[in-house]
């Protein structure tokens, strides 16, 4: 179950009402999928093959179509990142950027742990959404964000799109972000 940290006050929200409740106020999509419908070889799999990730996709396929119908998406794929990933570091690093994009962001985490860090209100400012399996969020167009992998590194995750070409990242330069 997701969890956020504010990073300016280090208060924590947690509970499945009250995280829907505080992204909803900054217009961040978040549901909750049954990850447990993955398959055990599935589960913890961080180098999945094609295979694989077509049977991650035929999964929860009901749960991606009815995704796409609401918000417009076209396509979507599964993404893994672990130890396994040839230069993760250099891929983290190139994540750990804050950016915009012209569409939202959206992830299903279905295995492993994810950080979004989003830019909120003035007297918010930015947050942490620490996602397990289950969890799905889409931060929406034009906000100031970034993805990055928990402290294991190990993720798999569906990523849905609007434009066949995927996200492309806009850098937002911002003086007031701190890194933790």
């Amino acid at each position: 179950m997701a969890e956020i940290l504010i990073r300016n006050t280090n208060e924590r929200i947690s509970g499945e009402e009250e995280v829907r409740e505080f992204l909803e106020s900054h217009q961040v999509l978040y549901e909750h999928w049954d990850a447990s419908k993955l398959s055990g070889e599935l589960q913890e799999n961080f180098t999945l093959t094609d295979d694989q990730k077509a049977a991650v996709l035929n999964t929860f396929e009901s749960e991606i179509k009815d995704l796409a119908a609401r918000r417009g998406y076209k396509i979507w794929d599964v993404i893994t990142l672990s130890e396994a990933t040839p230069n993760l570091d250099e891929l983290l690093a190139k994540f750990e950027q804050i950016h915009t994009h012209t569409e939202d962001e959206i992830r299903a985490i279905v295995a492993g742990k994810g950080i979004f860090i989003i830019k909120g209100s003035e007297e918010i400012g930015y947050f942490n959404v620490e996602l397990s399996p289950g969890d799905v969020i889409s931060v929406p167009e034009n906000t100031p964000h970034f993805f990055t992998l928990m402290g294991n590194q190990k993720i798999v995750a569906v990523r849905l799109f609007i434009e066949e070409n995927g996200w492309i990242a806009e850098p937002f330069e911002d003086p007031t972000f701190i890194k933790a």
